[in-house]
């Protein structure tokens, strides 16, 4: 079946593209949740339209994804977990509680768009992806430390140079 995509899915397909795709997936999946138009001859016309509705939204997403982009650039998320003699935590840190730390630094980000191969196991420093837009992606650094320590002092940015 063919269809009009109206948001960007991933291993298929961008905005506004025509596709072929199963009619199961496009019926049961693409269509219902209007992630895509069927593509009939009258939408095909209105093809043009349609594109451009979709590249201002397009446009809209990716500055907003930008500004967020440059907050997360600076921010430096602190995990506390229980860990174990070879600093193996007790549990991990998956991709829902650096979310959530950055929720709770105020910044909204979806634990679907924190790109994380498999959960963090051991304590120390990592640089993890944030994918806001599909141009649009942000390495935040999460320290991972062992409960009951002395939290390290997080990194400030460079102090000015004296003016002379």
């Amino acid at each position: 079946m063919k269809i009009i995509l109206q948001e960007n899915i991933e291993k298929l397909g961008a905005r506004g593209q025509v596709v072929e795709v199963a009619d199961g997936y496009a019926r049961n999946y693409l269509l219902p949740r209007k992630f895509a138009l069927p593509a009939t001859p009258g939408n095909l016309k209105q093809l043009d339209r349609i594109r451009a509705r979709l590249a201002k939204i397009e446009a809209q997403e990716h500055a907003t994804a930008q500004d967020l982009g440059a907050q997360l650039a600076s921010t430096f998320v602190t995990m506390v977990r229980k860990a174990g003699q070879n600093d193996q935590l007790f549990g991990s840190v998956t991709a829902a509680d650096i979310a959530d730390a950055l929720a709770a630094q105020g910044l909204v980000v979806d634990k679907r768009k924190v790109a994380l191969a498999e959960p963090i196991k051991q304590i120390g420093e990592y640089d993890v992806t944030v994918k806001l837009h599909h141009a649009v992606s942000v390495a935040v650094k999460v320290r991972v430390s062992r409960e009951g320590e002395p939290a390290a002092p997080e990194p400030q940015a460079a102090p000015p140079a004296p003016a002379e």
